[in-house]
């Protein structure tokens, strides 16, 4: 598999704090990487080192297989933008203005593809209204449309519909879609708003701490999130037995409840369960979602 991204034991310390503490992290080609963890988890930091906006303490990445260490990093870094916490624009200039703003600074000859690039990104008719005017979700399109001047094929989107009303969050949602299908852009997303970015990740990566404790697919994680049927019962052997011999599968959470992935007929599943002297107490349908799931896997609230 090919990746855009890889870090190896990445750390950044700013004296005692610890801010990463050994990020080993794989984004593949093509992918909607979704980077999913508390305030102060360690995501804008690793954005920032990423960005060459700080250094790393200690550990090595790779951007399209080249070091951070190599002269060559920064002609790869050419081929990605980001959009870290706000966009970058001046309010009193126009889409256009702004575009053309980039186009400059960074040595683009002519300004051939910025009509293309505002349609691409829905501001082809806000002619001459100021970016101070705008939306926040058109702040954000004009935002990822800075971020694609030079013909990038990597963005990093720091929370992407953070403040976004309805309308806006569907508007930037269609767009990041749009760009990974349509021009095979690869993602890293970072969004404390789960439920939405579990609509557009093909891929996952969760941190904890300044590490990272999970990385997977968007398959694999249906798969952990997939229904079951909660039950509590006397004996979990018991139960075990039971479904043991039916063939059902299922997970035991501690000793009085069970995960059964599978639709069993409650009456027979009473009375096996009273052959061997096991009552059941309880049982009620679940359903774990990606908040449900980075809840498990790092404890407490998903605060980001």
């Amino acid at each position: 598999m090919d990746y855009v991204l890889k870090t190896n034991a990445l750390c950044k310390s700013y004296r005692k704090f610890h801010a990463l503490n050994g990020v080993t992290m794989n984004v593949p080609k093509g992918a909607i990487y979704g980077f999913v963890g508390r305030n102060g988890a360690g995501k804008t930091t690793l954005i920032r080192l990423v960005c060459g906006l700080q250094m790393p303490t200690s550990g090595s990445f790779e951007i399209y297989g080249v070091q951070n260490s190599d002269s060559k990093i920064a002609e790869s870094r050419r081929r990605m933008g980001a959009v870290v916490e706000t966009p970058s624009l001046f309010p009193e200039m126009t889409a256009e203005e702004n575009l053309r703003y980039q186009y400059r600074l960074l040595g683009i000859p002519n300004y051939d593809g910025i009509g293309e690039l505002l349609k691409l990104v829905g501001l082809d008719t806000t002619g001459s209204k100021k970016a101070k005017d705008f939306s926040l979700g058109m702040r954000q399109r004009l935002g990822i449309a800075i971020a694609l001047c030079g013909d990038q094929d990597f963005l990093i989107l720091d929370e992407p519909i953070n403040g976004l009303d309805p309308q806006g969050i569907i508007e930037v949602r269609e767009l990041i879609l749009k760009l990974n299908r349509e021009r095979k852009i690869t993602f890293i997303i970072s969004s404390h708003i789960l439920d939405e970015l579990s609509k557009l990740a093909t891929h996952y990566g969760f941190i904890d701490d300044g590490r990272i404790v999970r990385e997977m697919s968007a398959e694999e994680l249906e798969n952990a999130c997939r229904k079951s049927l909660r039950v509590t019962v006397t004996d979990t052997a018991a139960l075990a037995a039971v479904l043991d011999k039916r063939g059902i599968a299922y997970s035991i959470t501690d000793a009085a409840n069970a995960d059964i992935y599978a639709r069993p007929n409650i009456s027979e599943l009473v009375f096996a369960l009273a052959d061997h002297n096991c009552q059941l107490i309880s049982c009620s349908e679940r359903e774990e979602n990606l908040e449900g799931f980075f809840i498990s896997l790092v404890g407490g609230e998903a605060r980001e």
